[in-house]
């Protein structure tokens, strides 16, 4: 494929505020989750530690929503590639939304509302570790899920933007889960030392 920078346009505004909210996203969540964790503020605001929970992960939901929203906008102003448009990559990213879909869901099903939106950051914990599908079969399958997603979105649309957009969603949640993963394992270590 020749140079990236024929297929897409880095400096239009609708790729760049897409950049901005694939950004923003696991940032916020991991600001306001660590933050609820040391201060109990939206517990203490909302009078319970589930409602404010349930309404982080509203606020989540919602960004998640416009995320997805401003990516398939920023896809729609940048042009399509041929090369992409073999009937290879469409089914390969048919393939990539229904597997993205089954992890999302799945993790969803296992997590619960609560494991799934921060719930251990609000003194909300599980009993023990979810260790079934799809957790059984990897590590962070809702983020890796959520990756095919934009992966098959993009490969759907021919967009080279949508790939481009899909590698900063990458490094983003790669990013987010060495915050993550390691400040809720500690959660867990200082639950097990208080029995």
């Amino acid at each position: 494929m020749a140079d990236l920078s024929h297929y897409v346009d880095f400096k239009e505004y609708n790729f760049l505020f897409a950049v901005a909210c694939i950004i923003f996203n696991p940032l916020f969540w991991n600001v306001v989750a660590r933050w609820e964790y040391r201060t109990q503020t939206l517990s203490r605001l909302f009078g319970s530690p589930y409602i404010g929970c349930y309404s982080l992960g509203a606020v989540i939901i919602s960004l998640a929503l416009y995320r997805s929203h401003c990516f398939t906008e920023a896809m729609a102003f940048q042009p399509q590639s041929e090369f992409l448009k073999r009937q290879t990559f469409y089914y390969l990213g048919a393939a990539l939304v229904a597997v993205g879909g089954v992890l999302v869901i799945s993790s969803f099903l296992a997590l619960g509302f609560v494991g799934t939106y921060l719930g251990d950051y609000f003194r909300i914990l599980m009993d023990k570790k979810v260790t079934g599908f799809p957790f059984n079969v990897m590590e962070n399958p809702m983020y890796w899920g959520s990756t095919a997603n934009y992966l098959g979105l993009a490969l759907l649309n021919s967009s080279p933007a949508g790939l481009a957009l899909t590698a900063v969603v990458i490094i983003c949640y790669k990013v987010a889960i060495l915050f993550e993963g390691p400040f809720t394992e500690e959660i867990y270590r200082k639950k097990d030392k208080s029995k």
